[in-house]
């Protein structure tokens, strides 16, 4: 039974755990996150991601390796198949164990995975995953100890089962924070939806907008993968995504795209150099000034503007201001 100062001890480290995730960048949290974790939980080294089940093993989507050598995730890969401690786990929505290496891989024909456990340095294992029962997609936190006789305890095994959840949604809170730091809202700024995903399509979050643009581009998505069209677009490197109804820009961090899409409007027919001189006519410039910026004729520039206003539907600068406007 806990004591009181466990109590408010194990108290004080959630405080601490919801604040850093406001407060701290993506690329520090995790790392933080772990830190904290340990000063209640002892372990040497962590890897904490996502994955799905395979034929072969996890497959893994993203990881984040704490005191670890990312030479460990290519050598996985030639005996995840061997992995029956990891594999077992994506068995129950909710499950929380330990394993020692000798014990739990302890037969002739485990060898290999188990030479590699030792290889990193990891005899004693404690994991937590949490898996949508639909999907059987994986979050999920290992805690590693390189001493052979350090068991996790059933103590130990229980006070991870209650900290994993917090955790985890700890994690959640500061992707979003970081994705509403990413492009902050400006007064006056076109409603814009946001999401989190992997390169792999997997939706982490997706708000009530992102999920109303998306359905009026594709009308069979549903939000817990990204549309094919826009996976694959930003799988190969695509900066922004125009489609029919919307527009969606994308910023990779942390092997996760983070996700902002608006309405499409006339604005997005615009070529490059277009929307160049429609900013530099939004900023008050005459088309000889924009001709002698850009150095091109005066005829030439004041052609593409014209163009320019047939494409945005306007006759004013006033209405080419709004047009921008929808495209900010």
């Amino acid at each position: 039974m806990e004591t009181l100062d466990e109590l408010q001890r194990y108290s004080q480290l959630l405080l601490r755990l919801y604040r850093m995730a406001q407060e701290l960048p993506i690329t520090d949290f995790q790392d933080a996150a772990l830190d904290l974790v340990k000063g209640v939980l002892p372990f040497d080294s962590s890897l904490w991601g996502t994955a799905a089940p395979s034929q072969v093993g996890a497959d893994i989507h993203t990881v984040h390796l704490h005191n670890k050598s990312p030479d460990m995730l290519p050598a996985y890969e030639s005996v995840k198949h061997l992995d029956t401690a990891v594999g077992g786990m994506f068995s129950q929505p909710r499950a929380t164990r330990g394993f020692n290496l000798d014990r739990w891989f302890g037969e002739p024909g485990q060898r290999e995975i188990r030479d590699f456990l030792r290889r990193f340095e990891i005899e004693n294992m404690l994991a937590t995953t949490v898996i949508d029962p639909s999907t059987r997609f994986a979050h999920w936190i290992l805690l590693y100890r390189a001493d052979r006789d350090a068991d996790y305890t059933p103590a130990e095994i229980a006070r991870l089962e209650l900290l994993a959840p917090h955790v985890m949604e700890a994690l959640a809170i500061n992707r979003k924070m970081h994705l509403e730091r990413l492009s902050p809202v400006e007064p006056g700024a076109v409603s814009r939806g946001s999401a989190i995903a992997d390169l792999r399509g997997v939706v982490y979050h997706a708000d009530a907008r992102f999920a109303a643009l998306a359905g009026e581009e594709w009308d069979d998505w549903h939000e817990r993968r990204l549309p094919a069209a826009l996976s694959a677009h930003f799988q190969q490197d695509g900066e922004r995504f125009l489609g029919r109804a919307l527009v969606v820009d994308a910023r990779l961090e942390q092997q996760l795209l983070f996700l902002k899409a608006r309405p499409r409007c006339r604005a997005d027919g615009l070529t490059a150099r277009e929307f160049t001189i429609a900013k530099l006519i939004a900023k008050g410039d005459t088309h000889k000034e924009i001709a002698q910026t850009l150095t091109r004729s005066p005829a030439t520039v004041r052609n593409q503007i014209q163009a320019i206003y047939e494409k945005l539907e306007v006759g004013n600068i006033a209405g080419l201001i709004e047009e921008l406007r929808l495209a900010d």
